[in-house]
């Protein structure tokens, strides 16, 4: 069952991750793409590296 919400969760951090990315209009569009794979790839280890790392950047 907790399995079940986080597993949930990560997946709904990825998606908010991945339109995001697409939001923003500085990065090139190979950059979005790459980013975006490794943050589903990854997903809460993609999610927070984006989000505490990445983010603030762009």
């Amino acid at each position: 069952m907790i399995g079940t919400i986080v597993y949930v969760l990560g997946i709904v951090a990825a998606v908010w991750c991945v339109l995001d990315i697409f939001k923003h209009n500085k990065l090139e569009p190979l950059y979005k793409i790459l980013l975006s794979i490794a943050v589903v790839a990854f997903s809460w280890v993609g999610f927070l590296v984006y989000y505490f790392l990445i983010r603030n950047k762009i």
